[in-house]
C-alpha cells in the first residue's frame, strides 16, 4: 500500500509544506519537536483540513482540495493510537476492544478479536479496567482497539512517549509484530532515533514543517546531518541479519549479514531468526591493516566509499562492506595519519553492535 501526501497548511505563523510518497510496511515521521509531525498525522486522519493539497492511500485519494473533495475522518478506515491510551474507563478491556468493531459495516471487517488479543498479549486483561493497567498493557489495548476497527491504514502519533524505558521495552516487541505479522501499513510518529532504527522500513524527516529527506531506515540512519544535534551520536548503519550459529562455549550467537558475520551476547533464539543490526559511527574505528591482538571480535573488511566532514574535529567515513555501508566517526587528525581516501581498503573495527529480534 502507498501512501501518497502532498499538501500545505498554515496553523497561525507555523506553515507545514510536506510532499512524500511511501510504500514501507511502517513510516516513521522523525523530527524534534515542533516540526510538524503530529499536524501532518492529524491532516492525514481527517483532524485537521489542509489548505490545500492531496492525500492518497492505496489508491483512494482521501483529500484532494482542487477537486473540492474531503472524506470525513469516520468513513476513511483509519486506525489512530495516541500517547495516552484514552481508553474508556468505565468499560472493561473487552469491551473497549469491542468499541473499535461498531463504526465498521459487517461486511468489511476483517479483524478478528481472539487473533488480534493474542497478537498483542493482552488475553489476561480483558476482565480488567483501565485504571487497573500499566502504562504499557493501556497502550497495547488501544492498538488492540484500533486493529479491531479493521483498518486500511493505522497512524501511532508518539505512542510510546508517555512512558518510561521499562514500559518501552515491554511494548516495542508488540509493535513489531504487528509490523511484520499484519498487512496494515502504519504511519508511526516519534522523535526517538532508537524507535525509528528499531521499528522504520522507511523515514519521512521533517524539519519546520518541511520534508528534509524520504527514504530507507539504513539511507537515512547514515546522514548525521538529517538527525538532530541531540541524537547525532546514534547514527551510522542499520542492517539486516540472521542467526547462523550459537557459541555455547564461549556464549555467543553469531549472525549473518551482507557486511559480514557480527558476533553479539548469546540470544535465545532459533538458527535462521531475522535480526536488525544497529552499528553506530562513534562506535566503529579504522585500520589499514587486518588488526592483530584487540579484544575486539567484529572486524570487517571494506572499501572506503565516502568522506564527510563532521562536527567539530569529526570525519565521517563510509565503508563499503560487501556492498553494505558502515559508517565511522574519526577524528580529521586520524584520517589524515592514517593517509585515508577514496577507494582505499581498511578494516572496519565495530566496538560495540545494538541488535533488534525481528525486522
Amino acid at each position: 500500500m502507498t501512501v501518497v501526501v502532498d499538501i500545505r497548511h498554515r496553523l497561525g505563523d507555523f506553515e507545514v509544506d510536506a510532499c512524500f510518497e511511501s510504500a514501507g510496511r511502517l513510516t516513521a515521521l522523525f523530527g524534534p519537536s515542533g516540526s510538524g509531525k503530529t499536524t501532518l498525522i492529524n491532516m492525514i486522519a481527517g483532524l485537521i483540513r489542509p489548505d490545500k493539497g492531496r492525500i492518497e492511500a492505496d489508491g483512494r485519494v482521501l483529500v484532494d482540495t482542487d477537486a473540492g473533495l474531503f472524506v470525513p475522518k469516520h468513513k476513511r478506515r483509519i486506525g489512530m493510537v495516541f500517547q495516552d491510551a484514552r481508553l474508556f474507563p468505565h468499560m472493561s478491556v473487552a469491551s473497549n476492544l469491542r468499541y473499535g468493531r461498531w463504526f465498521t459495516p459487517s461486511a468489511e471487517r476483517y479483524a478478528d478479536i481472539d487473533a488480534v488479543v493474542d497478537l498483542l498479549g493482552i488475553g489476561p486483561l480483558l476482565d480488567r479496567r483501565p485504571a487497573s493497567l500499566s502504562g504499557g498493557e493501556k497502550q497495547r489495548v488501544a492498538i488492540g482497539r484500533a486493529l479491531l476497527a479493521s483498518p486500511k491504514l493505522l497512524l501511532m502519533d508518539e505512542p510510546l512517549a508517555s512512558l518510561d524505558d521499562a514500559r518501552k521495552a515491554e511494548i516495542l516487541p508488540y509493535i513489531e509484530r504487528l509490523r511484520d505479522e499484519t498487512k496494515i501499513p502504519i504511519v508511526y510518529v516519534s522523535h526517538s532515533i532508537s524507535e525509528v532504527a528499531r521499528l522504520a522500513s522507511d523515514v519521512v524527516v521533517l524539519a519546520q514543517g518541511k520534508v528534509a529527506a524520504c527514504g530507507p531506515t539504513g539511507a537515512i540512519m547514515q546522514r548525521p546531518d538529517l538527525l538532530p544535534a541531540e541524537e547525532r551520536g546514534e547514527g551510522g548503519a542499520v542492517l539486516d541479519a540472521a542467526v547462523l550459529r550459537h557459541d555455547d562455549v564461549f556464549g555467543m550467537t553469531v549472525l549473518g549479514s551482507v557486511a559480514g558475520e557480527i558476533r553479539v551476547p548469546l540470544l535465545a533464539v532459533p538458527v535462521g531468526a531475522p535480526m536488525r543490526i544497529r552499528i553506530r559511527a562513534r562506535d566503529v574505528m579504522i585500520a589499514t591493516e587486518q588488526p592483530r591482538g584487540l579484544s575486539a571480535l567484529n572486524i570487517l573488511p571494506g572499501t572506503i566509499l565516502t568522506i564527510a566532514p563532521g562536527e567539530g574535529p569529526a570525519v565521517e567515513i563510509g565503508i563499503d562492506c560487501n556492498g553494505a555501508t558502515v559508517l565511522a566517526r574519526i577524528t580529521e587528525q586520524s584520517r589524515q595519519t592514517l593517509k585515508l581516501r577514496l577507494g582505499r581498503e581498511v578494516y572496519a573495527v565495530v566496538k560495540t553492535v545494538s541488535f533488534d529480534r525481528r525486522i
